[in-house]
């Protein structure tokens, strides 16, 4: 366990049932979840908080644990394993699909669920946004992350802040190598998105500002490559830390004005555009998708979740919201085309192998002299 004076956040994710298709949670596994961990506050929790993101249950929980806490872990399993067991009692669809395990073992790292974490000392005021996103994949928060904190153009703060005039520090993480690097900006900026730029293999996964402070954390498990198989997208989630020498909420979200393509979509096979939406608009209907983002927005004070605010139930996003449904009436028209279907090197990892297999017979080699 880490110092008592720190504070832990742990948002932990899994897609275990929904209805109908992959749309939404049912309303009752979001009780049965909040009751599980309402439980726990008082003992292992501080606080807690259940929402979801189309058919993605999410738990928030506040502790003094430190990451990776075997207990923190075990307490979202179980929720998940009962919340699993809920869904196949009613027959939803996908009940218990990122539980690639049948039991716990010291964390949920590599057993499915989707983990962002963040270890801090409570400041004067703490503003905390957890961002969670369904029908996409960890990448997805590549651009966004490189906005907030490395571009002056979305954060003016990098500028004019005396705290953030230095830069920030992200560490990037090579999901099908497993190592990781870190890259200062702005003096590394250019080597930065030589590899963010490549979301499907590089993820950032923590930012810090130079002098240690942890400003951001997202889930970086890919799903295919943990069980070798296509077993539904990885929906990523992130915590981002704002104010006081770290970017103002505003700049946090503002780069969810600009609707960017990610991949997922249908059968994780697709690319789209990234809908932020209301969490009275966290379904995924046409074509699944298409994909969503939602933040949550709290003040932190001694642990306790001051919140949320639905960031992104605003008017002033209805224009990207607009926008984006242009763009997927645009990549719709490309039916099972590239770009809007994922290049093969990605296809790798849906189900379309399934179908290679089958056709394995029937391919002719070509004469050299054709």
């Amino acid at each position: 366990m880490n110092c008592m004076a720190k504070i832990t956040i742990s948002l932990i994710k899994a897609d275990i049932g929904s209805l109908p298709g992959h749309s939404h949670t049912h309303s009752l596994i979001l009780e049965k979840a909040a009751k599980l961990l309402k439980e726990a506050e008082g003992t292992l929790l501080i606080d807690s908080f259940v929402t979801h993101v189309g058919d993605d249950l999410q738990l928030l929980m506040t502790h003094r644990r430190g990451e990776d806490d075997r207990d923190i872990h075990e307490l979202a399993w179980n929720t998940f394993v009962a919340c699993a067991e809920m869904a196949k009692e009613m027959k939803l669809y996908g009940a218990g699909q990122d539980l690639l395990s049948d039991a716990f073992s010291c964390n949920v790292k590599g057993m499915g669920p989707g983990v962002a974490e963040i270890e801090f000392e409570e400041r004067k005021s703490d503003p905390l946004l957890a961002f969670m996103a369904d029908k996409t994949e960890p990448g997805a928060w590549n651009f966004f992350l490189y906005k907030m904190f490395a571009d002056p153009f979305n954060t003016p703060g990098l500028v004019i802040d005396p705290q953030m005039h230095d830069g920030f520090i992200f560490e990037v993480h090579d999901v099908k190598m497993k190592r990781k690097i870190r890259f200062r900006t702005p003096e590394e900026t250019y080597s930065l998105l030589a590899y963010i730029g490549a979301p499907s293999r590089y993820v950032v996964k923590y930012v810090w500002r130079k002098d240690g402070l942890i400003a951001a954390s997202t889930s970086t498990q890919r799903l295919s490559l943990i069980a070798g198989r296509y077993v539904g997208k990885d929906d990523p989630v992130m915590l981002v830390r704002a104010q006081s020498g770290l970017p103002a909420v505003g700049e946090v979200i503002e780069p969810f004005a600009t609707p960017v393509i990610v991949a997922g979509w249908m059968r994780g096979s697709h690319h789209g555009p990234l809908m932020p939406v209301g969490l009275m608009d966290a379904k995924c209907t046409r074509f699944d998708g298409p994909p969503r983002v939602i933040c949550m927005g709290f003040q932190i004070n001694e642990g306790k979740l001051l919140g949320p605010t639905d960031m992104f139930d605003d008017p002033a996003y209805d224009r990207v919201r607009d926008k984006v449904n242009d763009l997927a009436d645009y990549l719709r028209a490309h039916g099972p085309f590239e770009p809007h279907r994922l290049s093969l090197d990605e296809m790798e990892y849906t189900t379309l192998p399934d179908v290679e297999k089958q056709l394995k017979g029937r391919w002719e080699n070509i004469p050299e002299t054709w």
